[in-house]
């Protein structure tokens, strides 16, 4: 491509670019089971300094600084929208450790690294330290999300990158102020007064908006149809008059302003959050994109050996004594204390402020500064690819992520389910049986089934159940509402063709249809609860059969004419249900959930199960 034609690209292609590149990135990475911010990352170089192709700074303009400031805020505000006091439970000591005593004593270890890994003077050291203590919501998010981590270890990492954010450009605004006052006439306690003032009203801005959303939304003061937008520009106004007190103070105020929604139980929460998990998927995969290709190599020239001294130090030595020391004495387990150790991410966040703080105090005078934007780009590419490649198998290793094969979630404790569950536990598929009719759950208890007595859209549920370690769902009780709305619950976060419901009594008739926006996939070639226990009470059992080169699904079918397939294990473990009349297109190897009817299969084949 010719140069002129490079130099051509506008701001609206430019911003296509990115989201192409971001969101292709993400998808590309679910499809091929690979870390999405590494793949995010490379195709930013790629693009960037590799082809020249896109430049942000060409391309977009003076924009990019400020667009990339905006959407860090609101990824922080979506990361307070999960911080929900209530949920931490066994966490909390843990939560409180890291962020109260993890923060300074990371703060004091990474300009000690500094100091002596990458060679920097104190006043350098000392504000890029302040920086490092983040640990970068965008990174961690993408990462738990591909490892399916236990609940406490994720809340862990999660609440400490999301929280410690905003500290560690707080302290990076500190350390700066306190080296100006040094280097000027302003003294050190007015530069301190001010950092505390600004920090104060920032805090109580934060507060006023949070608490401020929360009135007005439960006194119906907006309507529904109008709350996301007037969430949003809350949010923007927040951030920019935070910001406008004292800079880099408004991911404080954002934050905030997240976490007291979260826990003020709005009824239209779950929708105001869903909508900001998808705009933070979005900007995540827009910001790594810009920052990626913003890499300008001859910035790195500077770097020495000193860098990769820095580096190690950091992820071998500061982050795990950080956490360690921090967490002494919380009763953590020791595998549980050791994946936060070893898992310290940087992300977007250490970047930009690094890059800011580096100018300025090149602008003081201050010798060194210039190196601190690419040793901070070193370091976030390192952790980056270092952690997107590790952390999943670290945390397998450990015993904290959900199984390699997920499990299956039944909701109603019938015949029909135990003995579905039954055989898909004897398959080495992992089963959890959810009613909350405790008499239901007798006949699992009884088998050696798990069980959860309880509404499994319960607040108990949430923190009792690991959702993580299953992937499938069957809403199977004997009421077909709660089939419905368990089923229209769980869609978004399971997936909605992982999401199954029996059929519903009247479903074929047009008063009683309900729209393909409600309710699970149909299960069981449409039979209800009632129908398919009465099969169970006729004699009909469930059976698991192997298929092989010699005996195929055509073969296996022309011995049982009258068999319903339910589900299907393939020769990897992957389970799939099935709720067609078709038989599904499997080959040798694959395991074959059907329910018989009595005396059916009476003679099997040498290959199967």
């Amino acid at each position: 491509m010719a140069a002129g034609e490079i130099a051509g690209m506008g701001p609206v292609a430019a911003f296509a670019l990115v989201g192409v590149l971001g969101v292709g990135s993400q998808w590309l990475a679910w499809r091929l089971r690979l870390p999405a911010i590494v793949l995010m990352l490379a195709a930013g170089i790629l693009v960037g300094p590799v082809l020249g192709f896109f430049e942000p700074a060409r391309d977009i303009g003076t924009l990019t600084g400020p667009l990339i400031s905006l959407a860090v805020a609101v990824i922080l505000f979506e990361g307070g929208l999960t911080l929900d006091l209530h949920g931490l439970r066994d966490a909390r000591a843990g939560v409180w450790r890291l962020v109260f005593a993890g923060a300074p004593i990371g703060w004091l270890l990474s300009v000690l690294t500094l100091r002596y890994g990458a060679g920097l003077g104190w006043e350098s050291a000392t504000v890029f330290g302040g920086i490092m203590v983040v640990t970068g919501p965008t990174v961690i998010a993408p990462l738990l999300r591909q490892a399916r981590l236990a609940r406490r270890p994720a809340q862990l990492l999660q609440w400490e990158a999301i929280v410690n954010d905003p500290i560690g450009a707080l302290a990076a605004v500190l350390a700066f102020e306190v080296v100006v006052a040094l280097r000027g006439a302003e003294t050190v306690g007015t530069a301190l007064w001010g950092v505390g003032l600004g920090v104060a009203l920032s805090v109580a801005i934060g507060l006023a908006a949070g608490f401020g959303i929360a009135w007005a939304f439960w006194r119906n003061r907006v309507p529904e149809f109008m709350k996301v937008p007037v969430l949003f520009v809350t949010l923007l106004a927040t951030f920019a008059l935070a910001d406008g007190v004292l800079h880099e103070s408004g991911l404080l105020a954002v934050t905030v302003m997240g976490l007291v929604i979260a826990n003020s139980d709005l009824p239209s929460f779950v929708e105001l959050r869903r909508f900001k998990e998808h705009a933070t998927i979005l900007l995540v995969s827009g910001v790594f994109i810009l920052l990626a290709a913003s890499l300008d190599f001859a910035m790195l020239k500077g770097l020495s050996w000193r860098t990769l001294v820095f580096v190690l130090a950091v992820v071998l030595v500061a982050r795990p004594l950080t956490v360690l020391l921090a967490l002494l004495g919380t009763g953590l387990p020791r595998a549980e204390r050791l994946l936060i150790a070893l898992t310290g991410p940087r992300g977007v966040v250490l970047v930009a402020v690094a890059g800011l703080f580096g100018e300025r105090l090149a602008a003081e005078g201050v010798a060194d500064a210039d190196l601190i934007a690419p040793l901070a780009f070193a370091l976030v590419t390192f952790t980056v690819i270092l952690h997107g490649f590790t952390f999943a198998p670290l945390a397998r290793l450990l015993g904290l992520s959900a199984a390699e094969a997920p499990g299956v979630l039944l909701v109603g404790g019938s015949r029909f389910t135990v003995a579905l569950a039954e055989v898909l536990k004897k398959a080495g598929v992992e089963v959890l049986i959810s009613d909350p009719n405790h008499a239901h759950l007798i006949r699992a208890r009884a088998g050696g089934l798990r069980t959860f007595y309880g509404d499994i859209l319960s607040e108990a549920a949430e923190h009792q159940v690991e959702l993580l370690s299953y992937e499938t769902l069957l809403a199977a009780t004997d009421n077909d509402a709660y089939n419905t709305l368990v089923a229209t619950d769980f869609a978004p976060e399971f997936g909605r063709d992982r999401v199954w419901q029996v059929g519903r009594a009247k479903a074929d008739k047009s008063r009683h249809a309900l729209p393909t926006q409600l309710g699970g996939r149909p299960f069981g070639r449409g039979r209800t609860h009632d129908e398919l226990d009465a099969l169970m009470a006729d004699g009909w059992r469930f059976r698991a059969t192997r298929l092989s080169e010699e005996f195929t699904i055509a073969d296996w079918r022309a011995r049982r004419p009258e068999a319903i397939v339910f589900a299907t294990i393939g020769p990897r473990g992957t389970l799939k249900f099935h709720g067609g009349e078709k038989d599904p297109e499997i080959g040798a190897g694959a395991r074959v959930i059907a329910l018989l009817p009595p005396g059916a299969g009476a003679e099997e084949p040498p290959a199967q199960d």
